[in-house]
């Protein structure tokens, strides 16, 4: 038995959906454990693309998915993003997909603070998504959020909702100059809601329990990444959850000692969306090309992604903050045609090298990349499934990777298709 947690490595968009998707294939039971809408996982099966913000990408292989309470949910989306998938014949039913009672809603005036805050900010903006996922989280420490077991239970909605609203108006309108929540329109509208998904919430941590016990294995399903996380990313250029592997625990009520790995998502090279400092970013025809060949845009947003060199003092951070066992490496035929590659294996700050990653924002803007140089490779690399038969170069930068992270790596995926995958040591036992 083994219950492994996925992580990015990186600032998200590493192909954490390809992944999973691939693993849920010996999972019994998949779990998202934190996050909201703002992170999108896209997966190839035979051709046909899925995109995902709320339910686990293990819904495609009709396993029993979990929507954990470190997670907050827009009702509407969740319930958008259900019906897309029961039209292209997924099964939604719920006895595959399950919502905590404890997991917090995002309410319509979350979205409405995002979006005015952003705009008051202008050239300081964070670069949110502005789908409320930050003022959610705030409420959620203020106690002034609403949770699944608020939402079905109607009176209690209408007296919290009550409650809070004249606070809510009054900085919407008096501060952000924006627009008043009508509570009759939302305690209707959620109503409905509350309605669709009441058969869907369960009590999480006990079902989880039960099934750790049954000897289940389990597949723990971050978003974002490493370096997006609140306590330890590029603050305050970051997301509102914790993204580390230490939250497999808090978000979806398990112990640490049922953890039994945890593989880092790393794709080939770095890419980054939104603000914030990135020391490896490729500002020429390089990066350009990178881009475009990586189809580099968004999957919530379709915002264009900043691309760079891969960076190891970045995955070694990601390294050290979750503990990895293993690495899976995404999008290494991308890199394919290029004569030479660069590793960024240290920063320059004032003519001092570093190695460990500033927790200071100013000092990482000044940071210069040291690089390594290593040899590239021309061959088509998609239809290879053994490592042993990749071009020798390839090897080589898979080899280097391994070294300067003393990390194994137990996945290669060479395509963005479900079987366009090199399994070199699968995370769960026995697999």
């Amino acid at each position: 038995m083994a219950n492994i947690v996925i992580v990015g490595t990186q600032w998200g968009d590493e192909g954490k959906g390809k992944i999973v998707d691939l693993l849920a294939d010996i999972a019994d039971v998949v779990v998202r454990f934190q996050g909201g809408n703002n992170a999108g996982h896209t997966m190839v099966v035979n051709g046909d693309q899925f995109i995902s913000h709320l339910v686990p990408s293990g819904i495609l292989q009709k396993k029993i998915c979990y929507i954990g309470n470190g997670v907050v949910v827009d009702p509407k989306v969740l319930i958008d993003e259900m019906e897309y998938l029961i039209r292209r014949g997924i099964d939604v039913t719920p006895q595959k997909l399950k919502i905590s009672a404890l997991a917090h809603i995002i309410m319509p005036y979350h979205g409405q603070i995002d979006i005015a805050r952003e705009a008051l900010k202008g050239k300081n903006k964070i670069g949110t998504t502005g789908r409320g996922i930050g003022p959610c989280y705030e409420d959620k420490i203020s106690r002034q959020g609403f949770r699944f077991v608020e939402l079905i239970d109607s009176s209690l909605f209408k007296e919290r909702l009550a409650a809070i609203a004249d606070e809510k108006n009054f900085y919407l309108t008096k501060y952000l100059a924006s627009t008043p929540v009508d509570v009759q329109a939302i305690t209707d509208v959620f109503g409905s809601y509350a309605e669709r998904l009441a058969p869907h919430v369960a009590n999480v941590s006990v079902e989880l329990y039960q099934a750790i016990s049954a000897g289940k294995q389990i597949l723990f399903e971050g978003a974002q990444g490493t370096h997006l996380d609140i306590d330890h990313g590029t603050y305050p250029f970051v997301t509102s959850s914790n993204t580390v592997a230490g939250n497999a625990c808090c978000g979806s009520g398990i112990g640490p000692k049922h953890i039994t790995g945890v593989m880092g998502i790393v794709k080939a090279y770095t890419t980054r969306v939104g603000e914030g400092p990135f020391p490896s970013e490729l500002f020429d025809d390089i990066g350009d090309r990178i881009q475009q060949k990586g189809a580099e845009f968004g999957a919530t947003t379709g915002r264009k992604r900043r691309c760079g060199w891969l960076d190891t003092v970045v995955l070694n951070n990601a390294v050290r903050l979750n503990g990895l066992t293993s690495l899976a490496i995404t999008k290494l035929d991308v890199l394919g045609g290029f004569d030479t590659l660069n590793i960024c294996t240290g920063y320059l700050y004032k003519n001092t090298k570093i190695t460990d990653f500033p927790p200071n924002l100013k000092t990482l803007s000044e940071c210069k990349p040291i690089y390594e140089t290593l040899p590239g490779w021309s061959e088509d690399i998609s239809r290879i499934r053994c490592r042993d038969d990749l071009p020798r170069n390839t090897r080589k930068y898979l080899s280097r990777i391994e070294e300067l992270t003393q990390t194994p790596i137990g996945i290669i995926s060479v395509g963005p298709g479900r079987d366009e995958t090199i399994v070199v040591q699968h995370p769960f036992s026995g697999a």
